[in-house]
């Protein structure tokens, strides 16, 4: 499997050193690359590409700008020589963003991400893999299901917590992350809580004991308990 991609840059020096990393990077199949933003864009909206490298800060239209008005979205890495610009593009779920002048290990990194979210979305995994990507603080994470210890609302945020590290925040709704987990695994036991069953110690007075933790089950969600107890 190899991801199509495009690169755009005004600057002939900078497509030249992109062109190099794509292409001896076996994961990545290098389409066409353009120092016109204009034409990139037409070439964008007349084509499925997978993924594109552009520069931010170009003459005609923003990278930017350009990402927002195509018809279709491809995953997006932003290359810039201006640290204030990138975390901007994150508005537009950038994969990740790229400081000039570009190392080609960093350049991987980005990569990695972006490989990792293709097959998620097109649910290319080996049987070893399970993971979860949402996005926090500009960044998009991938998260091990099996690591997850349970999920707290937070109003409009979702906090989820970790059998290992820290919590991560991300803005989204619990009915939004319901959709995201195998439903066989995890439940909603509360309006504020989702856990995952595998981490389930006890279910006692509407209380569910987890490894770490104990969470109140709310009325509304006592019964869909009692009848995955068993009970």
């Amino acid at each position: 499997m190899q991801i199509k991609c495009i690169a755009l840059d005004d600057e002939p020096l900078a497509i030249q050193l992109m062109t190099r990393n794509i292409e001896r990077t076996p994961e990545l199949h290098l389409v066409k690359s353009f120092t016109d933003a204009i034409e990139a864009k037409e070439y964008l909206n007349t084509n499925i590409i997978d993924l594109v490298f552009i520069d931010i800060n170009m003459p005609d239209i923003s990278g930017i700008d350009l990402v927002r008005v195509l018809k279709q979205k491809p995953m997006v890495i932003f290359t810039t020589a201006y640290k204030q610009y990138a975390l901007e593009g994150f508005d537009l779920d950038a994969i990740d963003y790229l400081l000039k002048p570009i190392k080609y290990e960093r350049f991987l990194k980005a990569v990695k991400k972006a490989v990792d979210y293709y097959n998620y979305k097109n649910n290319i995994k080996s049987e070893k893999e399970n993971n979860l990507f949402i996005r926090s603080e500009y960044e998009l994470i991938k998260i091990d299901v099996n690591e997850i210890e349970y999920i707290e609302s937070m109003e409009d945020y979702l906090k989820i917590h970790l059998t290992t590290g820290r919590p991560i925040m991300t803005l989204m709704t619990v009915k939004s992350m319901l959709e995201k987990l195998d439903p066989s695994k995890f439940k909603r036991i509360h309006r504020s809580y989702i856990v995952p069953l595998a981490k389930v110690r006890s279910l006692i007075n509407r209380k569910v004991r987890l490894t770490n933790v104990e969470l109140p089950v709310s009325d509304s969600y006592i019964e869909d308990m009692n009848s995955w107890a068993g009970k």
